[in-house]
């Protein structure tokens, strides 16, 4: 019935027409019979079309009513009430539910005036004293069909603002899954740059010395060629760790490699170290006890920054590096010697490492601030707060 409504009201037409044609046959009315049908079919022809064109089906049956009234009035022996009238009653009810309270009180006042006219008119000379019983049972059960139209209008319009918020609620879904996508691509993106980028930057360095002193120093070659080795192998299990993240099925029980930390950053200078960089390492403060993403946030910033030493600050540079735990916030301080200019670290990396750093510090709430020094090298600063965390 929902889904095909002019079908359900066809029905209701057709049942209150069967009707009609009962009564029809048991007592013959004394108008002629063209005018009858035509009552017929104005009053419950309509209800056919009343939830497709309410207004239209409506007001063509409140023309047929005054019809009626008009006709019944002039005949000899009216009809008081017939089977068809009870379509008064359904466009009223059907005003309420899908026109609106508005619309529907301005057509209970011309049923109203109909209804007065008719207990008047009709009724009084008929019944006499009584005839005022007769309108205020019509009153009543159009209060009904109005109460009734009430009651379902309210119940649509509860279910429409329900599907409303359910359409709102999976749009709403749809966009945080796909800010979710979005944020984990970032974070995805920055793990690969800087295990990539770091690998990369010490592979190229140990090459280049190998190159060099493949003749003249086979030790040192060989050297060189263990740590690449070394550090393929690390950037490996970092890349498989991440697919791995990523292919597996929620809930899976794959054992993941530990994240590093701030207990890392000794392993990783001492790398920097044998690539040829010089690394002072100084840690102040409370550091073991720092959140996972805290410690790794601080690992990954110490780790593009020296990246970045080793690609752009030229030979013979060295690096400073300061981690201290001040209060609530971790600062560090990444220093160079290194001649490399900021025009060069931009155009050589693509800017990358920086956008990357500072995405870290501003996951965690905090800033990152990275620039030339005014004696030469460059200088990294960031703070993160490790409350609210």
């Amino acid at each position: 019935m929902r889904k095909h409504p002019t079908f359900g009201d066809s029905l209701l037409a057709f049942f209150l027409a069967l009707f009609e044609s009962l009564i029809f046959v048991s007592d013959r009315p004394p108008q002629p019979l063209w005018l009858y049908l035509l009552v017929d079919v104005g009053m419950i022809g309509p209800l056919v079309l009343r939830r497709r064109r309410p207004m239209v089906a409506c007001y063509l049956i409140l023309l047929t009513g005054y019809v009626q009234l008009i006709t019944d009035a002039l005949a000899d022996e009216p009809t008081v009430l017939r089977p068809a009238n009870i379509a008064v009653g359904i466009a009223l009810y059907t005003m309420v539910v899908y026109v609106g309270r508005r619309q529907a009180s301005i057509y209970a006042v011309w049923i109203t005036i109909g209804t007065v006219l008719w207990a008047v008119w009709l009724v009084k000379p008929r019944i006499n004293d009584q005839w005022w019983i007769a309108g205020v049972s019509i009153f009543v059960l159009l209060a009904f069909c109005w109460t009734l139209g009430e009651f379902v209008g309210a119940r649509r319009a509860y279910q429409a603002e329900v599907e409303q918020r359910l359409r709102l609620l999976e749009t709403e879904r749809d966009h945080q899954a796909k800010i979710a996508v979005a944020e984990e691509r970032a974070r995805i993106a920055r793990e690969l740059h800087d295990v990539v980028a770091h690998a990369v930057s010490v592979m190229v360095v140990q090459a280049d010395g190998a190159t060099y002193a493949v003749h003249t120093n086979p030790e040192l070659a060989e050297r060189a060629i263990k740590t690449i080795s070394s550090t393929g192998r690390e950037a490996l299990t970092e890349l498989r760790r991440l697919l791995g993240v990523l292919r597996a099925e929620e809930g899976g029980g794959d054992e993941r490699t530990p994240q590093p930390g701030t207990n890392s950053l000794n392993d990783l200078a001492e790398r920097v170290r044998l690539v040829g960089l010089p690394v002072r390492l100084k840690l102040k403060g409370e550091l073991d006890g720092l959140p996972a993403g805290i410690g790794l946030g601080i690992y990954r910033i110490v780790q593009e920054a020296l990246t970045n030493t080793l690609k752009h600050a030229g030979a013979g540079a060295s690096a400073v590096v300061r981690v201290a735990r001040v209060g609530d916030n971790v600062e560090l301080d990444i220093t160079d010697d290194g001649f490399g200019t900021p025009h060069e670290l931009v155009s050589i990396s693509g800017g990358n490492g920086l956008i990357g750093m500072r995405e870290r510090a501003n996951v965690f709430g905090g800033s990152l601030q990275a620039g030339p020094r005014p004696g030469g090298g460059w200088h990294v600063h960031a703070v993160l707060p490790i409350q609210g965390t």
